[in-house]
């Protein structure tokens, strides 16, 4: 620790390598001064003398936090805060709410539950911060991301920068390549809901010494979920949904990661999403029982011995992807049930009793469409979509001839787009099916692909060829 001088009074400074901003370049976000000169005789009794708690809450680390939490939006907490009266709340209350924390006396609101449909059927709980405790876990975030940075193994990729999804997919690929074909499929039971407490803030305690910020995030832990007029505090679990459950959710499994790594196992961690990859099944079933032991009698997790499998890499689903093995290399697929998925939402997107119009269908089948080919990119699958998109260009000319809806208008926009008198005439007023008179030769003449792109839609193979790697 150093000590340096600001006009006579002593301010404590800690040597993290954390890249940040000059104290001196920025003492205001947006009008909104957040950086407290605090002197050795305004440090709360009794505190470690480490200064980590000073470092989250210097103008720079608060200022990055501010701009995450407005870029980041997202809905309100329970006091119905939105993002953009973050500003004008800190112009009128930053000194309060730096001092409360500084001195120990700041108490975080219960967050909101709210529930997310599952492809499963079955829902997964999220609980949103306020936004002010987003913007203060958002800045304990960043600085301590840094710092368990350098102790994170390679093998985890999950919430952590510059390691994507991609990149473990690839190292499961690098595995298997290796000689490793068999897996054990690990499946947490509700991880995030499971967490223990206790176990956690053990673990904190090994690398963060400022007990202030080991109390802060204990409190955070501890909050309490408000679910309509009730609350609940359940003893265990890390809320899903704030800027903090990531990283503490990794921290916690890297004791597994380390275990693992101490044994000499190949594995590939994203999240709670774990492959140990092995060279044989008997093998790959004994490593199940140990790992399975370690889990649940050291870190006090659950592992769904339902859902967790050994079986053939070709054979299990990671990360959306499914594997297979051509010519003696590891090859990736769009696994079938992500397949499906898929299929359902353009299915939903393009029904006409959404209650939405044309503009919104175009809009979110572009966002989704360029999602869906970005994330999927790696798959060999051209020839898969170039058929997905002949099922899906016949789900539009349904939706279009659904809305022509009356014959007089469907006989006027046919001869419009070039279809004789009498040929218009006469599908206007056919009694078929509007999925059978998608698929007929009226609609795909007047109704092309060329117009169909020029009235702003788009199409798998057409961005899968933009951004598939060569």
């Amino acid at each position: 620790m150093k000590v340096t001088k600001k006009e006579g009074r002593k301010q404590k400074t800690i040597g993290i390598d954390y890249p940040h901003e000059s104290k001196a370049a920025l003492e205001y976000s947006e009008g909104v001064q957040t950086f407290l000169w605090i002197t050795e005789t305004e440090i709360t009794a009794g505190q470690s003398n480490h200064g980590l708690l000073e470092y989250i809450l210097s103008p720079s680390n608060l200022n990055g936090a501010y701009r995450r939490v407005v870029s980041n939006k997202g809905a309100s907490g329970i006091d119905r805060m939105e993002v953009g009266e973050l500003k004008s709340y800190l112009q009128q209350h930053k000194d309060e709410l730096i001092t409360k924390l500084l001195s120990g006396k700041y108490r975080p609101t219960p967050v909101r539950k709210v529930e997310i449909p599952k492809a499963s059927g079955n829902v997964r709980a999220l609980g949103i911060p306020t936004v002010i405790d987003r913007l203060i876990q958002q800045a304990i975030n960043q600085v301590l991301m840094p710092i368990y940075e350098r102790q994170f193994l390679p093998e985890s990729y999950g919430f952590r920068p510059r390691r994507s999804a991609h990149a473990a997919l690839r190292r499961v690929q690098e595995n298997v390549d290796a000689g490793y074909k068999y897996c054990v499929d690990m499946d947490l039971e509700k991880y995030f809901d499971t967490v223990n407490r206790t176990k956690l803030v053990e673990l904190l305690s090994r690398t963060i010494k400022d007990g202030r910020v080991i109390s802060l995030i204990h409190k955070f832990l501890n909050a309490g979920i408000k679910i309509g007029e009730r609350l609940e505090k359940p003893e265990q679990g890390v809320p899903q949904g704030s800027p903090l459950s990531p990283l503490l959710g990794n921290i916690m499994l890297h004791e597994l990661d380390k275990k693992l790594h101490q044994r000499g196992h190949r594995f590939v961690r994203y999240a709670d999403d774990i492959l140990i990859m092995k060279k044989s099944r008997r093998s790959a079933e004994r490593t199940k029982s140990n790992t399975t032991k370690y889990i649940e009698t050291k870190l006090f997790l659950r592992v769904n011995r339902a859902k967790t499998t050994v079986d053939k890499v070709t054979q299990v689903k990671f990360l959306g992807y499914g594997f297979y093995v051509s010519e003696g290399a590891c090859r990736l697929r769009v696994h079938p049930k992500s397949w499906q998925k898929m299929r359902t939402r353009i299915r939903e997107i393009t029904s006409r009793s959404n209650g939405r119009g044309d503009l919104w269908r175009k809009e979110t089948l572009s966002y989704y469409i360029k999602g869906w080919v970005n994330y999927y990119r790696l798959a060999d699958m051209k020839s898969l979509l170039s058929r997905l998109d002949s099922w899906y260009r016949r789900r539009l000319r349904m939706v279009i001839w659904k809305q022509w809806k009356r014959i007089k208008t469907r006989y006027a926009n046919l001869q419009r787009l070039g279809i004789s008198r009498q040929k218009a005439w006469e599908h206007a007023n056919t009694r078929k099916g509007y999925w059978h008179i998608a698929n007929s030769w009226i609609l795909s003449v007047s109704i092309t692909n060329a117009r169909l792109n020029k009235a702003g839609y788009i199409f798998f193979s057409d961005y899968y060829k933009k951004v598939a790697p060569l």
